[in-house]
């Protein structure tokens, strides 16, 4: 098991970390883009979709980007 903490494993505990911060973080994008949209006027179950959507395109390269410079840092390797 302690096999698995070194600089090898590094991009497969980025991914790791990436797909576990993916979920709460899309939610909580998307929850704000929404409350946003919904001052002004109201929203449609379209507007919604879609606002998920981006906010699962957002939420992706946003995770991916910290996780791989978490572990770059956690395992002291340059990136």
């Amino acid at each position: 098991m302690a096999t698995l903490f070194n600089a090898d494993y590094q991009y497969f505990w980025a991914a790791f970390l990436a797909l576990v911060l993916f979920f709460p973080v899309r939610r909580l994008i998307w929850i704000l883009m929404v409350r946003r949209a919904e001052k002004g006027t109201k929203t449609d179950d379209a507007e919604r979709q879609r606002l998920r959507n981006r906010a699962g395109v957002t939420a992706a390269l946003l995770c991916l980007v910290f996780s791989v410079l978490y572990t770059a840092t956690l395992f002291k390797v340059p990136s």
